[in-house]
C-alpha cells in the first residue's frame, strides 16, 4: 500500500504514511497522493491568511508559496500567529516563513515579497489551487477569471470583525462521495425484526462519483434582484452577502478596510456606502441594519479560526476529489455564532 521510497509523482514514502496516517485513514490514500501533489498560492498573510497556511501545511500540499507585498503593522499582532515579536516593519510573508516551514518540514513552503496585482497570468498557472485573502474586489475577478480559464480551483476569503465569507469557483469540478449502500434482505426474511438486524449488520460504503458547474465570481456579485423568482431568493438570502458588497465597495474606495482608528468617520462612511450599493443592487437598505456598523471592524482571532478551517478544508477537499464542496459562499456572523452556505449566481 505503501512505497518504501518517494518513487515517482504522487508516491508516498514510509515517513509520509506515518505523518499523515490519520488523514490517510479519513480521506484514503489517493485522496493524499492527490494533496501531496499538489501547489498552492495564498495571498495576503494577515490573519485569516495564517489559518490556511496552517491547515494546508498541516494537511500535507507539495507546496505553497505566501504572496504579501506589505510589511507587518501592529494589527497584525493580534490575530496572527505566524509572525514572532519584534517583526513590525518587515515583511508579512517574509516574517511568517520560519513557523510556517517549521509545522511541517515535508511541505515546500515560501515566501514571495510582491504585490499579486505585478504577476503575469503565467504566474498563476503553476499553481493548481489560488486563494486569495486581502484583495480587491477588481483583483479578486480579475485573477478568478484567470483561474476559470485555466482550470486551476480559486477561493477567496475575508474577515472583517464578527464576519467572515470564503467564496469558491471550482470550474468544472468532479469528486467522489462515501455513500451508505442499502443492505438486500434475503427472501423469505420478511418485515419483522430480524430483516432489520441483517439491514444494519449489512451495511457497507461505496465510492460514487459526482460533478458540480460553479459559476465565477464577478456572476456571483452581480446577481439581478429584480423580478418577482428574485424577490423571494432574497427572503432567504443571508445580510451578510451584502454586508461583503459594501466592505469590498469600502476597500476599493479607501484602499483599505474599516479602521478601529477611524472609527466615527469609517462608520458614516460604511452607511453612506450601504445606501448606494444597496440602491444600485435594487435592495431595501433594511436587509443591512444600521448596526452592522459596529461588528466589522479589525480582524478578530477567533473568527479567522473559523473561517480559516472552512477555507482550508475546502482546499483539501477540492484538491484530493473527496467530498462535496461548498457551492458556492460560506458566510459565518461570530455575533450568532452560525455559518451559512449559498449559492449564489445567475439562475
Amino acid at each position: 500500500m505503501v512505497e518504501k521510497e518517494q518513487g515517482g509523482p504522487g508516491g508516498i514514502s514510509e515517513e509520509e504514511a506515518a505523518q499523515y496516517d490519520r488523514q490517510i485513514r479519513l480521506w484514503g490514500l489517493e485522496a493524499q497522493k492527490r494533496l501531496r501533489a499538489s501547489r498552492v498560492l495564498l495571498v495576503g498573510m494577515k490573519g485569516l491568511g495564517a489559518e490556511v497556511a496552517k491547515n494546508l501545511i498541516l494537511a500535507g500540499v507539495k507546496g505553497l508559496t505566501m504572496l504579501d507585498h506589505q510589511q507587518v503593522s501592529q494589527e497584525d499582532t493580534r490575530a496572527q500567529f505566524l509572525i514572532p515579536g519584534g517583526s513590525l516593519g518587515r515583511n508579512r510573508a517574509e516574517a511568517s516563513l520560519e513557523r510556517a516551514q517549521n509545522l511541517n518540514p515535508m511541505v515546500d513552503v515560501k515566501a514571495d515579497p510582491e504585490s499579486v496585482e505585478s504577476k503575469p497570468e503565467g504566474f498563476f498557472t503553476q499553481f493548481d489551487a489560488v486563494c486569495l485573502t486581502c484583495c480587491s474586489r477588481d483583483v479578486m475577478v480579475k485573477i478568478d477569471q484567470i483561474c476559470h480559464k485555466n482550470s486551476i480551483k480559486f477561493f477567496t476569503g475575508d474577515v472583517f470583525g464578527y464576519h467572515g465569507y470564503m467564496f469558491a469557483d471550482l470550474g468544472e469540478h468532479e469528486f467522489v462521495e462515501e455513500k451508505t449502500k442499502v443492505a438486500k434482505v434475503s427472501p423469505g426474511v420478511g418485515d419483522g425484526p430480524d430483516a432489520k438486524k441483517i439491514k444494519l449488520d449489512s451495511s457497507e460504503t461505496t465510492m460514487v462519483k459526482k460533478r458540480v458547474v460553479f459559476c465565477q465570481l464577478k456572476e456571483a456579485l452581480a446577481v439581478d434582484w429584480s423580478g418577482e423568482k428574485a424577490a423571494a431568493a432574497l427572503k432567504r438570502t443571508t445580510p451578510d452577502y451584502f454586508l461583503l458588497q459594501v466592505l469590498l465597495k469600502f476597500r476599493t474606495d479607501n484602499g483599505r478596510d474599516p479602521s478601529p482608528q477611524n472609527y466615527a468617520a469609517d462608520s458614516k462612511l460604511l452607511l453612506q456606502i450601504r445606501r448606494d450599493v444597496l440602491e444600485a443592487l435594487g435592495v431595501g437598505t433594511d436587509r443591512l441594519p444600521d448596526d452592522f456598523v459596529s461588528n466589522c471592524f479589525s480582524e478578530m482571532a477567533p473568527v479567522c479560526a473559523v473561517v480559516g478551517g472552512v477555507l482550508g478544508q475546502e482546499v483539501v477537499k477540492a484538491l484530493s476529489q473527496r467530498d462535496p464542496p461548498h457551492n458556492n459562499f460560506f458566510f459565518f456572523d461570530g455575533i450568532k455564532g452560525n455559518g451559512i452556505v449559498e449559492c449564489l449566481g445567475p439562475s
